[in-house]
């Protein structure tokens, strides 16, 4: 009974994750449609599918905020309510403007969502289902933007309101998530940490981890006494951006900027253009980006089996190697100009596998486990951030880069930084598995 709430408030708050995915995806199937309704320009054309990213770094750079005063389930009801809005207003809007303002919101939700969820599912999961729990997150990520392509491939390209059916249908979705979040708890370790509610969150923790709930309260006391006495001492413990925390700083910023220059976000917006580079036709291209959505999904479902039998870093390993040859095989086949039917999607859907099952699937585990209670919104905050800048740069430059350099030298350098991944996971990346978020502390951070 006791896992199956667990699992539960996973699930709920997950599914922030999963309109984040939806959120993202969708736009690749309305892009092209948007652009001519409006007649825009490429310089204005980049702006419209990248407006939602700036208001993902947004979110994620002040995501913290809410989470840490107001507390991690409401900031969730939060953003709820701004994808709903999102989804309601890009349906409706016939003003481009309009429509930026709400894409613009959307974003917001994305970036506030990708600090709060993961950071929510890692405070109340046991340490040894903690990354299976929070890459649940991962897994409606994914799981969102399967269906977004789904979504858009029975919505079709045909009849001149079909991108406004394609952006609302998110309205579901986002009712739902506000509605199930009425069940959750609030975080005990926010309750603990910022609020002194020990009785309260003792309750919440025995139901999430009955058998250590004691131990681990006391631990929880301990390093939050540690970390007041600190702060009272003028050593500023709350604060993010100190000396103490330097390695997880550089950990999470790492990672994250890793994440972004494997390429998969311009793949995820870009797919219908990049197989339609290839010689595929629209319809041909919008199914295969079904295809990608449903290895993206089907990947990270099966990471979910190994995340905590054989740990965070040998999913980047694996993950890293398939992704260099990916990459390297896309490259080539764009300096050929051997695209060979549908080989280029079969490349990509590859690396969609190796993606999913290493990046795709730990990247909000590792960067939610690497922090200290005091400071976990903050630094969640600093590699959703990180993360969310490097997509923007990626998805506004891509177009550019693709037609300019060409798809050979674009995807070759994907495959370099992946190298370079390689290199950061094999000498830097600790393991994390099996260790409750106290221990990590300890560590990682020199008190």
């Amino acid at each position: 009974m006791n896992k199956r709430k667990v699992f539960l408030w996973s699930i709920v708050v997950a599914l922030g994750g999963f309109l984040f995915g939806f959120d993202t995806a969708v736009i690749s199937g309305a892009e092209q449609a948007i652009q001519k309704y409006w007649n825009l320009s490429p310089v204005e054309h980049g702006l419209t599918i990248s407006i939602a990213l700036i208001g993902t770094v947004i979110g994620s750079l002040f995501g913290s905020i809410p989470s840490d005063r107001l507390g991690r389930r409401t900031t969730l009801m939060i953003i709820a309510s701004l994808y709903l809005l999102s989804s309601l207003g890009t349906a409706l809007a016939t003003n481009w403007y309009v429509f930026l303002l709400f894409r613009l919101l959307g974003g917001l939700g994305v970036g506030a969502s990708s600090v709060t969820a993961p950071v929510y599912i890692s405070e109340i999961a046991p340490a040894n289902r903690r990354g299976r729990l929070v890459a649940l997150f991962q897994f409606n990520v994914v799981f969102g933007i399967l269906l977004s392509y789904f979504s858009n491939y029975l919505i079709g390209i045909d009849g001149e309101h079909a991108w406004r059916w394609m952006l609302g249908v998110q309205v579901f979705p986002s009712l739902l998530f506000l509605v199930m979040l009425q069940l959750v708890p609030e975080s005990p370790r926010w309750l603990i940490s910022r609020r002194g509610k020990v009785a309260e969150a003792t309750a919440i923790l025995k139901i999430a981890n009955p058998k250590t709930y004691l131990q681990e309260i006391e631990s929880i006391r301990s390093n939050a006494e540690a970390e007041q006495k600190a702060t009272a001492a003028g050593n500023k413990g709350d604060q993010l951006l100190s000396r103490k925390y330097k390695l997880p700083i550089f950990l999470a910023v790492s990672f994250a900027i890793f994440n972004q220059v494997s390429g998969i976000n311009a793949i995820i917006y870009y797919a219908p253009r990049i197989f339609e580079m290839t010689g595929l036709g629209r319809s041909s291209s919008l199914l295969s980006t079904v295809g990608i959505g449903a290895v993206n999904f089907l990947f990270t479902l099966i990471a979910l089996q190994f995340i905590d039998r054989i740990g965070r870093k040998t999913l980047m390993a694996i993950g890293s190697v398939g992704l260099i040859a990916t990459l390297g095989l896309v490259a080539q086949a764009f300096y050929r100009q051997d695209f060979g039917g549908w080989s280029v999607t079969l490349y990509l859907l590859v690396y969609i596998a190796f993606f999913a099952f290493s990046q795709g699937a730990v990247i909000w585990v590792f960067i939610s486990e690497i922090f200290p209670n005091q400071v976990r919104a903050k630094g969640q905050t600093l590699g959703s951030t990180t993360h969310w800048v490097m997509a923007a740069v990626i998805a506004f430059a891509f177009p550019l880069f693709a037609e300019k350099l060409g798809g050979g030298h674009t995807f070759l350098f994907f495959s370099f930084m992946m190298l370079l991944q390689l290199l950061f996971v094999w000498k830097l990346m600790p393991e994390t598995k099996g260790q409750s978020l106290e221990q990590i502390e300890r560590s990682l951070i020199l008190h």
